[in-house]
């Protein structure tokens, strides 16, 4: 009787880890995520997959579904690894995605927002940086058609900084580089010093460079922001940013740790929204998901507002990837049986696998008990 209790809790444990294990894969698995507005579809794109950019399809923010061929392919890059942070936007006929490959900086046009996408010159900072290397790039466009690049340095631990773009919208402009800020208020450096995923917004002809702060690893990994009333380099001039003395404005939100790296979108129903990633869980980090919260202005203030965060999921099962910077925490290995990875791939105990995929199951035995 003991060991049918012992079989039968294992079983329930099991069970239910894997059953919660497949409702959380539902999440649309973007970290750094973007949203795009075109016409009467959102399109996301993020870090994710090794190979290059994914990018995912809805109608009504709730349900995505992922398109089979990636929106940028290493294959039309110079580079191999790394593809975090991409931006997209449509200008001049055109769709451009501003991301990081391999810790540099770069563009890619397209036709069309679903790509493909394809690299435009070498390392987008090389005029003004050469070789050094600078990750998350966003590019803001003011009234005026000026566009200026917002990005990370790594110059006292991570660093925004801003440049202003030539009319091609990819060249940074000589002169024109200036450190926004740094590490300076207690929640930025919990863990390590980091100031980073800079994304602008223009309320009431303020400037609001919203960013995260903290490593993305941490629990407390955080958005806040700081005002600036002009963007102007001219004449040698340099931005003056004030940063919000309760920062940071997102951080645990509902049951969600590790709540940061957003950007900002205005919905078909004229809300402002933010979109940034979470952990997996509280006690993991990778892979991390993609959720929607809404924003508001109060007065010159910028919050999070009390809405449910909404939780994009996707049809049906999440096809196989790997976060460039994930490892996995494959379950507890049960005597006389083997534990595999979503992938289906026997799991070495000793050395954590990447994590991807949605395909899997316990083997106990020599027999199949759960399978996704």
């Amino acid at each position: 009787m003991k060991r049918l209790l012992s079989i039968i809790t294992f079983f329930s444990f099991y069970i239910f880890t894997f059953c919660a294990s497949a409702q959380d894969r539902s999440i649309v698995p973007l970290a750094d995520p973007f949203i795009l507005l075109d016409g009467d579809t959102y399109y996301a794109y993020g870090t994710h997959d090794a190979n290059g950019i994914e990018v995912w399809t809805s109608k009504d923010l709730l349900g995505w579904s992922k398109l089979d061929a990636l929106a940028l392919k290493k294959d039309n890059t110079t580079e191999q690894q790394r593809f975090w942070a991409p931006e997209v936007y449509h200008k001049n006929d055109k769709y451009y995605m501003y991301f990081s490959a391999n810790e540099h900086l770069f563009v890619a046009t397209a036709s069309s927002p679903r790509g493909p996408f394809k690299q435009v010159g070498g390392y987008m900072m090389e005029p003004l940086l050469g070789d050094e290397k600078c990750i998350d790039s966003s590019v803001f466009f003011d009234d005026n058609g000026q566009a200026y690049c917002f990005f990370v340095r790594f110059t006292d631990g991570n660093c925004i900084w801003m440049c202003q773009l030539a009319d091609d919208l990819t060249t940074p402009v000589e002169g024109t580089l200036r450190k926004c800020i740094n590490v300076s208020q207690s929640w930025e450096n919990l863990l390590g010093r980091v100031t980073e995923g800079p994304f602008i917004w223009k309320n009431n002809n303020i400037y609001y460079l919203t960013y995260s702060g903290n490593d993305y690893r941490s629990q407390d990994y955080a958005v806040g922001y700081a005002m600036s009333r002009s963007l102007s380099t001219t004449g040698g001039a340099t931005p003056s940013w004030q940063k919000y003395a309760n920062n940071p404005i997102v951080r645990r939100v509902e049951n969600l740790v590790g709540t940061g790296h957003h950007s900002l979108f205005t919905d078909k129903e004229g809300r402002l929204r933010i979109v940034f990633h979470a952990h997996h869980s509280e006690s993991v980090v990778a892979p991390r998901r993609m959720y929607i919260g809404t924003m508001e202005f109060q007065g010159n203030t910028l919050r999070m507002t009390a809405d449910p965060i909404i939780r994009p999921t996707t049809p049906g099962k999440v096809a196989a990837g790997i976060e460039a910077h994930s490892t996995a925490h494959p379950l507890p290995l049960p005597k006389g049986g083997e534990t595999f990875d979503f992938l289906g791939r026997k799991v070495n105990h000793s050395t954590p696998l990447s994590w991807g995929g949605a395909r899997g199951g316990l083997i106990l035995n020599g027999k199949k008990y759960i399978s996704r």
